[in-house]
């Protein structure tokens, strides 16, 4: 079944903030999934857009 285990866990470092035992982890993983797509975003939104100069025919 889903859910708790019963078993208290010590988390370290990393884990203790983003792990899937806990709501906090749980939610902590969501956020950085969410700033990551937010910056994703962003990035290409406010990346200045060059123009291409026009095509240069050759003449003879």
């Amino acid at each position: 079944m889903a859910g708790h285990d019963g078993i208290q866990h010590q988390f370290t470092g990393f884990q203790k903030y983003f792990n899937a035992y806990t709501i906090t982890g749980r939610r902590n993983y969501v956020l950085a999934t969410y700033a990551g797509i937010a910056s994703i975003l962003l990035f290409f939104k406010l990346r200045s857009k060059r123009k291409t100069p026009p095509a240069i025919t050759e003449q003879k």
